[in-house]
């Protein structure tokens, strides 16, 4: 008997432009130290993950994503597109 594949709803992933206050050593903006959103800053405790996408292909600057774990224990992604030296969260 063949089984159907369920159809998920995939839905687009959206970020919103923060204000990031960064640790910058051999390099600007090495990694997110802290972060306003909504008004409220919060504090990174730990980088959890971190990843990168682009840089080799010049048309594709790189983006870097770092997946973070606040201090009040939040999991939350942060996105840097150094092209426009913008910070995002992910919503």
């Amino acid at each position: 008997m063949a089984t159907k594949a369920k159809k998920q709803n995939i839905l687009p992933v959206s970020y919103e432009r923060i204000h990031v206050e960064c640790y910058s050593g051999h390099k600007a903006n090495e990694r997110p130290d802290a972060f306003t959103y909504q008004g409220r800053r919060r504090e990174v405790e730990e980088i959890v993950d971190r990843w990168y996408e682009g840089g080799v292909d010049p048309g594709r600057p790189t983006t870097n994503y770092f997946k973070v774990k606040t201090t009040d224990g939040d999991i939350i992604i942060l996105r840097y597109l150094s092209l426009f030296d913008a910070w995002s969260i992910r919503t």
